[in-house]
């Protein structure tokens, strides 16, 4: 006779040994992978700008348009975005997020059959402003998720590994995208990363569930996300919200929009962002132009500075963590690496006092450091959005801060065409990052979950 089958309780009762799983971080790499895809896609016009800018005709002022296209329809979908996320859960929207973006980003590659650079102009500006709507639910996907996978204390590290992937992206992509760019031409950059997003979109597809479906998971790991403030009930059926659901109304959106906490952290995000775009539009640019490297050489020396803001980022979400776990409160938490953060991003003005491109090089990557260390915004969505409508709350505050998606490249284009040099737009991108320390300090206040009912 077989010896009887051991079973493991699961009554709330009695103590389990259950090993806990590990599946919420099999999700947060997965959340890398499409945001390190994502920030590339971006990139793709700061490595390819400067041939296809010679090809095409286009002038400082005409690529700083050019590169604010993406920004434009990416604020203006971040609610509609949101809206769709809270309706039809995480898993769907993003998978037609990411099939979409990487689908316009490829055709960008035909550009040049477009000859003149008044069509070609306008055909670019159209294909960029797609990809940016195609985006435009990315981020508070990413935000909502974490929410539902990660206990309060894990929160920070998950929220910061994803958000660091954008300096990843540079990392990996940077790199390839300049050889491509050398060897090949400037369309082979676009026809590259279209393909491997619409790989991607597939792959995400059958690897992303909610936690109360992800077939490796077990209840250990369920219990312990729960116990520890995980939002596992966020995607529930279509059925279930028909009776419970609130709605993104106009009502609410208007509470969001009065709280000067959130109101906070929203300049501060438009602030950090003014970095970010630099980085992702110009900053080539100004490697070439100012510094005088070639484009395969701005392709591996940009990963640099780009391994420092991965670093920052993950050590940033760390120790915010840490100091969590110290007994800290969540406002000294969260706040404490933000404004370190910002402080070591203000070193890139010290780049306008140096010629040696190593230092220079050197300066960037502390400043990458900080920009990363500091990236904790997004953690700070998923600790304050309130749980009737997160996809919202995490749209309304992408909306802010990728408004300097279009003013960045605008203004930079702008202070370069005026005065023939970048001094004045790392002093622009410097003072932001000064902004958003004030605003943590002086705005933001106590860092608490907004309740819609008080």
């Amino acid at each position: 006779m077989s010896a009887p089958e051991k079973v493991i309780s699961t009554s709330p009762l009695i103590p389990t040994t259950q090993k806990k799983t590990r599946a919420r971080w099999f999700i947060v790499f997965m959340l890398f992978l499409v945001t390190a895809l994502n920030y590339a896609d971006r990139a793709t016009l700061s490595i390819a700008g400067t041939d296809m800018s010679s090809q095409l005709g286009l002038d400082s002022v005409m690529m700083g348009y050019v590169f604010s296209a993406f920004a434009w329809s990416y604020v203006a979908g971040q609610i509609p975005g949101g809206w769709l996320l809270d309706k039809f859960g995480s898993k769907k929207v993003y998978f037609w997020s990411i099939f979409l973006w990487s689908s316009f980003t490829l055709l960008q590659g035909f550009i040049g059959f477009f000859g003149t650079a008044g069509t070609a102009v306008m055909v670019l500006f159209g294909l960029r402003f797609l990809v940016g709507l195609a985006e435009a639910p990315s981020f508070p996907a990413n935000s909502r998720i974490v929410a539902s996978w990660f206990p309060s204390h894990e929160r920070g590290t998950a929220a910061a590994t994803f958000n660091s992937a954008q300096y990843f992206a540079t990392v990996l992509f940077a790199p390839i995208m300049g050889y491509i760019t050398y060897q090949f031409g400037w369309e082979y950059v676009f026809f590259f990363m279209g393909a491997l997003g619409i790989i991607v979109a597939f792959i995400w597809f059958k690897s992303i569930y909610s936690p109360k479906d992800h077939p490796r998971i077990n209840k250990a790991e369920l219990d312990y996300i729960e116990a520890g403030g995980a939002l596992i009930n966020m995607d529930q059926t279509a059925e279930t919200k028909k009776k419970e659901e609130k709605g993104a109304n106009w009502n609410n959106i208007r509470k969001l929009l009065s709280n000067r906490m959130l109101l906070g952290i929203y300049l501060g995000q438009y602030c950090i962002t003014t970095l970010t775009y630099f980085f992702l539009t110009w900053f080539p640019v100004y490697l070439v132009q100012e510094r005088g490297m070639t484009i395969l050489e701005v392709g591996f020396i940009a990963s640099l500075p780009a391994i420092c803001g991965f670093l920052g980022g993950i050590l940033g979400g760390m120790f915010s963590d840490f100091l969590l776990r110290k007994g800290f409160s969540l406002t000294i938490a969260r706040k404490t690496p933000i404004v370190i953060g910002m402080v070591l991003s203000m070193s890139l003005v010290a780049a306008n006092y140096v010629e040696a491109q190593w230092v220079v090089i050197f300066v960037m990557a502390l400043a990458f450091f900080g920009k990363g260390f500091g990236a904790l915004g997004w953690a700070v969505v998923s600790d304050t959005s309130p749980k009737e409508m997160s996809g919202v709350s995490g749209g309304l505050f992408n909306t802010f801060g990728n408004i300097a998606g279009i003013t960045t490249p605008i203004i930079i284009g702008y202070i370069i065409g005026t005065t023939g040099s970048f001094n004045g737009a790392l002093v622009f991108v410097g003072a932001n990052a000064l902004v958003a320390i004030f605003s943590y300090l002086f705005l933001v206040g106590e860092i608490k979950r907004v309740d819609l009912k008080s």
